[in-house]
């Protein structure tokens, strides 16, 4: 497929008029016509980068791109490297941020239910642009256990806040560095909440509130909507898709 067909399909599919983001969504970096090869990551870093080029990768995509709106605009250092290397080796970046947490199916919040086996997902309506998802345990678990699942299952530590022995029914999450919508999902009256990243502040907020908070890392969050577009693109255009897991511990 081409460049302009990949860049049109996923914007309809990912409906990306839809969302205010903090950076373009879509084509960032311009690389070659013809699309063949694709590889598929968390962030558009210098690893992922050159592990596109060893596999002879057309495109990448990417949860976390480039051009963020609180970043320098100059390019240089760190930025020109891998902007360079693209360029160079003639790699399409694309890059998904809030769409790709969005999507019903293939999104980071949809694809982290199924992974930590929550039942009857699906997003809140009118919360957070549809980011912040609900759902409950088959099973209710005490607070503690219910952190070694999540362990257990995205095969990291995850920190638990709260009250180890208060029982976990229903739950509430947001992928990546959504912490401060703790206060929404206490307010929602779920018994717990999930994100990726933790502030000193969520402690406080956890157990004045009496939820629980369960911070199980940014990347580790959102590992698997990418992974399940670029499958989804294999499947339905006949293109090859390598996912590369650049590890990251935050």
């Amino acid at each position: 497929m081409t460049r302009t067909e990949l860049g049109q399909y996923l914007a309809n599919l990912l409906q990306l008029s839809n969302f205010k983001d903090y950076a373009p969504n879509g084509l960032q970096v311009e690389g070659k016509a013809e699309i063949s090869t694709i590889v598929t990551g968390v962030t558009a870093c210098q690893a992922l980068i050159d592990a596109a080029v060893e596999l002879n990768a057309d495109a990448i995509l990417v949860h976390h791109g480039f051009f963020w709106k609180s970043e320098p605009e100059i390019i240089v250092g760190m930025k020109q490297k891998r902007i360079k290397a693209l360029l160079v080796n003639d790699i399409s970046l694309f890059g998904y941020h809030l769409p790709l947490d969005a999507h019903p199916e293939l999104g980071n919040n949809a694809q982290l239910a199924k992974v930590l086996e929550i039942v009857e997902p699906e997003s809140i309506e009118n919360v957070a642009q549809g980011l912040m998802w609900q759902g409950r345990l088959a099973t209710p678990l005490s607070a503690k256990s219910f952190n070694e699942h999540i362990s257990a299952k995205l095969n990291r530590q995850c920190q638990h806040l709260g009250d180890s022995d208060a029982v976990v029914s229903t739950v509430a999450w947001c992928t990546g560095g959504a912490q401060d919508y703790i206060d929404i999902a206490a307010n929602m009256g779920f018994d717990a909440f999930i994100s990726g990243e933790v502030s000193e502040r969520t402690y406080h907020c956890a157990v004045e509130q009496g939820i629980q908070y369960y911070a199980a890392g940014h990347h580790a969050t959102e590992l698997y909507g990418i992974q399940a577009l670029g499958e989804h693109l294999a499947d339905k255009f006949g293109i090859k898709h390598h996912f590369v897991d650049i590890v990251n511990p935050v």
